[in-house]
C-alpha cells in the first residue's frame, strides 16, 4: 500500500484498477489543463509572432479545470517549480 493509499482507506487498490482496464492503458486520451479564456480581436490574432507572451487570466495557486478528451474530470492548483509550471490535482469531478 502506498503512503497516499495509507492516508485515504477509502482509497481504491490501484493494481486491481489496472488489472481491470489492462487492455486500455495504452489508449492515447488528450488532456486539457485550462489555464483561461480570452476574447481576442482579428487584430491582436495577426499581430501574433514566435515569443509573443499571451496574457492568462490565472497565475501560480490558482485552480484550474482538468479536461480528458473534452470532458470535465478534475480540479487542480497552478504551482511553479523551479522556473516551471505545473499543476496539482486536487479533486476529482464526480459525474452523476
Amino acid at each position: 500500500m502506498t503512503e497516499s493509499q495509507a492516508a485515504r482507506p477509502d482509497a481504491p487498490n490501484i493494481a486491481a484498477i489496472m488489472e481491470e482496464f489492462s487492455d486500455f492503458l495504452d489508449v492515447p486520451l488528450h488532456i486539457t489543463l485550462e489555464v483561461g479564456r480570452r476574447s481576442v480581436k482579428v487584430r491582436e490574432i495577426l499581430l501574433l509572432k514566435p515569443k509573443s507572451i499571451v496574457d492568462v487570466p490565472k497565475s501560480a495557486g490558482e485552480n484550474i479545470d482538468v479536461y480528458i478528451n473534452g470532458k470535465l474530470v478534475a480540479f487542480g492548483e497552478i504551482l511553479e517549480m523551479e522556473g516551471k509550471a505545473g499543476v496539482r490535482l486536487t479533486d476529482f469531478f464526480v459525474h452523476s
